[in-house]
């Protein structure tokens, strides 16, 4: 992946899990990384990590619930290294857990604003930065790569996911909405399904008790490096017969073609 070198990334939720691995992956591969989640001590931490490791890295506090915060993430790209070429649309929740008409509405939208709404203002902020970028500059022309982090609830409902399953169907369409209207102009978009991540959110699906899910033995879960590995793929070249569209990280193909057989 050595196409990705002296790129510049913006990662969303990257305080933990597929973010904060993501993160360290996209560094390991010589990629600048913005960190931003809520947490700012914890991405802090990690940036520093990155750092004393050789790679550049820098944190921004961002609720992407709010599109000021992630519009100021962006332009943080832009102010510490000249650019961005690559988005990670990771934040996400997973909580509240409870049949529908047991749900509180308040926190039920608050989590339809971090899990979709966040996807619309990531791309909203990212796209036009992308699309007019200096082609005489270090980005090499116009355009950019862009991961929004699905799940299998996106197309497959769960008991007690009401607002999970329909902010991620929302979202790969927004996937395929930016193919339509950009993916002839550089920008390329695609969708990571990975399945089971042996993250903290599969220990507060476990403890609700609802769904099949929440019955799965923790040993089938896939280590967060996996999607990580995964989402630096995808923003290659070689992954750009996918743009559009999901990729499940359980085909055995596409983890052939990342790596990890």
């Amino acid at each position: 992946m050595q196409e990705l070198k002296d790129k510049t990334a913006l990662v969303t939720g990257a305080s933990k899990g597929i973010g904060a691995a993501t993160a360290r992956e996209l560094a390991g591969l010589g990629v600048n990384v913005i960190l931003a989640a809520r947490s700012a001590r914890e991405i802090e931490a990690i940036a520093a990590e990155i750092r004393r490791a050789g790679g550049q890295a820098e944190a921004v506090p961002c609720d992407v619930s709010r599109y000021d915060d992630v519009a100021a993430a962006v332009a943080r790209c832009q102010d510490v290294f000249g650019g961005l070429d690559i988005l990670i649309n990771n934040a996400g929740v997973i909580e509240p857990i409870a049949r529908l008409a047991d749900s509180d509405p308040e926190t039920w939208s608050h989590a339809a604003d971090i899990n979709y709404k966040g996807v619309y203002h990531g791309l909203r902020a990212a796209i036009p930065v992308m699309l007019t970028q200096d082609a005489d500059g270090p980005r090499h022309g116009n355009g950019g790569a862009i991961v929004n982090v699905s799940s299998g609830a996106a197309t497959g409902v769960r008991e007690g996911w009401s607002h999970y399953c329909s902010a991620k169907a929302a979202a790969l369409l927004l996937t395929r909405s930016v193919h339509l209207e950009y993916g002839t102009q550089g920008i390329r978009v695609v969708g990571l399904s990975p399945g089971t991540v042996a993250t903290e959110m599969q220990v507060l699906i476990r403890a609700s008790g609802v769904n099949p899910v929440s019955q799965l033995d923790p040993s089938v879960h896939i280590p967060a490096a996996w999607p990580a590995r995964a989402i630096a793929w995808l923003c290659t070249e070689d992954a750009a017969e996918f743009c559009g569209g999901d990729v499940s990280l359980k085909d055995e193909e596409i983890r052939r073609r990342v790596g990890l057989q």
